[in-house]
């Protein structure tokens, strides 16, 4: 049986104790006792059954480099929604995932990235909201780097980044992992210093995607187009991956930031555990 980088980690988890036998979900003594208990307060209840993975094949014409990186951390084949996502933008589109947190979507955009970077030199612009999650991305490229030393060079450029160290972010990196407020700021008013950056550039990958809404995502996209003029200076139009939290219009809200159609993939293929909710009613006055 093939592994997933879902796999590993929960394998990094360890072995987590069911709650008892009573039934065939391990939660099924706990419910028992909070309705025992607060039977009067519990207005609601929805059982939602576990969910088997669905996996696909790793692409051809994936990089060996590639390939051997994601062997050497255990992973063989794909979630079926990763391997939807580097259709999408192997065939040109701008694209969007919107799955459950721990799906696996960090390798929905890093793989075709990663991809192009090895395979013809292509540059890639990362967006994260927080400076934490952006340390986190560097994190994960760094660890698939030395996984098969791929050479690749990733660099978080923010407001922390020492004056002396930003020239080389700007002509060494492949991929470049910053922020909305940064790319306004000290990127796009900048652009000339960034001319090899710029042109060589296919990718834009917007995480978070959810938070960009109301006066933010009215500011976010006007950013995003402002970046897409200055790449058609460089003669380059790049492709957009974005993430998200699982949100009902994914595909819409990414389209209305980028200015054009986004390809949504909701399906996760990732597994899940059985879910039991319960509806808790709370008393008009706390005794």
């Amino acid at each position: 049986m093939g592994r997933t980088i879902g796999d590993v980690a929960a394998d990094r988890m360890g072995p987590i104790e069911p709650l008892g036998e009573a039934g065939p979900s391990g939660l099924d003594p706990l419910v028992a006792r909070l309705k025992g208990r607060y039977g009067e307060r519990i207005s609601g209840e929805l059982v939602q059954p576990a969910i088997s993975a669905r996996y696909a094949v790793l692409p051809q014409g994936l990089h060996p480099g590639l390939t051997k990186a994601l062997s050497a951390r255990g992973v063989d084949r794909l979630y079926s929604h990763q391997r939807a996502v580097w259709d999408l933008v192997r065939a040109g589109r701008h694209a969007v995932v919107a799955t459950p947190t721990a799906s696996g979507k960090t390798l929905c955009y890093n793989l075709p990235v990663l991809n192009a970077v090895l395979a013809g030199g292509a540059k890639a612009l990362y967006l994260f909201p927080t400076k934490a999650l952006a340390q986190d991305q560097v994190a994960e490229l760094l660890e698939l780097n030395r996984a098969a030393d791929l050479g690749v060079r990733a660099f978080t450029f923010d407001g922390d980044t020492p004056g002396d160290a930003r020239k080389a972010v700007r002509t060494r990196g492949d991929i470049v992992v910053s922020n909305p407020d940064m790319l306004h700021q000290a990127i796009l008013p900048h652009h000339t210093k960034w001319a090899q950056f710029f042109e060589g550039l296919q990718f834009v990958v917007v995480d978070e995607l959810h938070g960009y809404r109301g006066v933010f995502g009215s500011h976010v996209a006007n950013v995003l187009r402002r970046l897409r003029r200055v790449c058609r200076f460089y003669g380059t139009d790049p492709r957009f991956i974005f993430a998200s939290a699982t949100i009902a219009n994914p595909g819409e809200l990414a389209g209305r930031l980028v200015g054009e159609p986004v390809s949504a993939v909701t399906e996760s293929g990732a597994p899940q555990g059985e879910r039991h909710l319960l509806l808790w009613n709370p008393p008009v006055i706390d005794p």
